[in-house]
C-alpha cells in the first residue's frame, strides 16, 4: 500500500475510534461538570447499552430501533438511579459516590451475566452499513464512515445545545455555581438528574455503536471505564471541548500505536496522559487547581 492511501485510511480509522471514545468520555465529563462526582459505573452503562441494543435489534429486526431505544432505556435507568440513591448522598463525602457507583458496577455486571450470559453477542449491521467503499483503490468499511458522521453530528448538537439554548445556559450556570442557581428558583436536583441520565445515555449510545465491531461482552465495562477516565483526565475534568480533543488524541495514539508499536500501544496512551499532566495538571482545557 502506498503511503498516502495508508495515511488516509488510518486517519479515518482513528476518527471513527475517536467518535466511540467521545460518546464514552463526554458523558462522564458532563456528569462531573454538573455534579462533581466520578461515576465509576459509567463503563457499565456503556456495556448495558450494547446488550440492550442487541436485544432490541434482534427483537424488532431493526438496528436503528436498537440504536434509538438503547440510550433512552439506559438513560432512564441512570436517571432513576440518581433520584433513588445518589440524590441522598450530596451532603456526604465524595467517597460515598465512589462506593455506590462501584456497587452499581457489580450489580449491572451480574444482571448482564444472568440475562445475556457470558458469551459475546454480535450485533448485525443493516445492509446499508455493512458494505465497503474504495478510497484511493483501498477498501474501507462504510460503518466506520457512519461512526465519523454520527460523532460529528452529536458533538455539534451538544455544543449548540450548551451554547445556544436556555437549558444549556442553566446547565453551565449550575456547573459554576449551583447554590446561586438554586437561589434563583431553579430546581438544581432536576438539572442533576437530567444530566446524569443524558451522560449514561451517551455512554450507552457508544456501547451500541461499538457492538457491531467488538461484540457485546462483559469485558466491555472494564475497558470502557479506563478509556473514559483517560479522556476526562487528558481533556480536563468537566470540559466538553477538552473531552472532544482528548478523544481525538487518544484515538490517533491507539490506532497508529497499534500499527507501529503493537506491544506498546496501551502504554503509549498512558504516556500521553502523563505528558499532558506534567505540562497541564488540570488537563488540556480544564481549570488549573
Amino acid at each position: 500500500m502506498d503511503f498516502f492511501p495508508f495515511l488516509v485510511t488510518q486517519c479515518l480509522n482513528a476518527l471513527s475510534q475517536a467518535a466511540l471514545l467521545f460518546f464514552l468520555g463526554v458523558g462522564l465529563t458532563l456528569i462531573f461538570g454538573i455534579m462533581r462526582i466520578v461515576n465509576f459505573a459509567h463503563g457499565s452503562f456503556y456495556m448495558l447499552g450494547a446488550f440492550i441494543g442487541y436485544s432490541v435489534a434482534r427483537g424488532t429486526g431493526s438496528f436503528w430501533a436498537g440504536l434509538v431505544l438503547s440510550p433512552l432505556i439506559a438513560g432512564g435507568f441512570g436517571t432513576a438511579f440518581e433520584i433513588g440513591l445518589l440524590r441522598r448522598l450530596y451532603r456526604r463525602d465524595a467517597s460515598a459516590f465512589l462506593m455506590v457507583t462501584f456497587g452499581l458496577t457489580l450489580v449491572l455486571g451480574e444482571v448482564v451475566r444472568l440475562l445475556w450470559g457470558v458469551q459475546g453477542l454480535q450485533l448485525q449491521l443493516p445492509t446499508a452499513l455493512a458494505g465497503i467503499v474504495f478510497l484511493f483503490d483501498e477498501p474501507f468499511p462504510v460503518y466506520r464512515l457512519f461512526l465519523i458522521g454520527a460523532g460529528a453530528v452529536v458533538a455539534i448538537a451538544i455544543w449548540q445545545f450548551l451554547e445556544r439554548t436556555r437549558l444549556g445556559l442553566l446547565i453551565r450556570a449550575t456547573s459554576q455555581n449551583a447554590e446561586m442557581v438554586q437561589a434563583l428558583g431553579v430546581d438544581v436536583n432536576l438539572v442533576r438528574s437530567g444530566i446524569f441520565g443524558v451522560g449514561c445515555g451517551l455512554a450507552a449510545l457508544g456501547g451500541v455503536l461499538a457492538a457491531p465491531m467488538v461484540t457485546a461482552s462483559l469485558g466491555m465495562a472494564a475497558n470502557a471505564i479506563v478509556d473514559a477516565f483517560v479522556i476526562v483526565i487528558i481533556g480536563g475534568m468537566g470540559s466538553f471541548p477538552g473531552s472532544l480533543c482528548a478523544a481525538l488524541l487518544v484515538a490517533f495514539v491507539q490506532v497508529f500505536g497499534t500499527y507501529y508499536f503493537p506491544d506498546f500501544a496501551i502504554a503509549a496512551m498512558y504516556l500521553l496522559m502523563l505528558l499532558v499532566l506534567v505540562i497541564r495538571p488540570g488537563g488540556l482545557l480544564g481549570k488549573e487547581a
